[in-house]
């Protein structure tokens, strides 16, 4: 029995192997990611469901919000968040649980997702009263609001890259794919962050690693300082943007 497995047969059907999860052992064996077929991922001490099949949260992006938290724990008494291209809500979510007084925005472009950030703030036991779910384009559901600070991984794969079987058969290619260079969305992000960035805060971006320079030099051109930094992989893989200090 592989790894996958074996973590299926624990997680989903507490060591019983039932019939269903005979199915399940054929999904895994066409290729199909064992967070889906299990139904929820890891994230920072949370369970993250992926009912309506959002990108499945990273390790890489799990990295690199803890790094981030340990920004904010230096200002997080009156915390505005924004979770953008949230997807999951696995960013938004890990920010409600580590900073209960964070007043946390999500903002998702595909109205499926809706119903998944709202069940995994309840399955996590998250303040709700405290979480604001807007469905739109980028920016666009936040018209006139500022944020202390931003997190995206929004979608930056070049068209053309050839993906693993398991992400191009299975994954969304809306949080995917970005135009021929991978920077059609971040571009936008670029454009649109200086009206919602307060002064003295930071987004944090994550990026195509081959791409990191390209990325950066849009934040640069909108006004920002940014620092490219790496991930565990040693990849530059994230962008830390904020305003040029005084």
């Amino acid at each position: 029995m592989t790894h996958d497995e074996q973590f299926l047969l624990k997680e989903k059907y507490r060591g019983r192997a039932t019939r269903e999860f005979e199915a399940d052992r054929h999904r895994l064996a066409s290729g199909e990611p064992v967070a889906y077929v299990i139904g929820w991922q890891p994230f920072l001490g949370l369970k993250i469901y992926l009912d309506s099949r959002p990108l499945i949260p990273r390790p890489e992006t799990e990295w690199w919000a803890e790094q981030m938290f340990r920004t904010i724990a230096k200002g997080a008494e009156h915390l505005r968040f924004l979770d953008l291209c949230a997807g999951s809500g696995a960013i938004g979510c890990a920010v409600l649980a580590r900073f209960p007084q964070a007043k946390v925005s999500f903002g998702e472009i595909d109205p499926a997702h809706e119903a998944t950030i709202r069940k995994n703030i309840a399955v996590n036991n998250l303040n709700a009263s405290h979480a604001k779910i807007r469905i739109g384009d980028l920016f666009e559901p936040f018209s006139g609001e500022q944020f202390d600070f931003v997190a995206a991984n929004p979608p930056y794969v070049p068209d053309a890259r050839e993906l693993p079987e398991s992400v191009a058969r299975y994954e969304p290619a809306l949080a995917l794919r970005a135009g021929a260079d991978g920077l059609a969305l971040i571009r936008r992000i670029a454009s649109g962050l200086p009206q919602h960035l307060m002064k003295g805060g930071q987004a944090w971006i994550e990026c195509d690693s081959a791409h990191s320079g390209e990325a950066r030099g849009l934040f640069e051109a909108a006004g920002f300082d940014v620092q490219v930094s790496v991930d565990q992989f040693a990849l530059p893989r994230l962008l830390v943007v904020e305003w040029p200090h005084d």
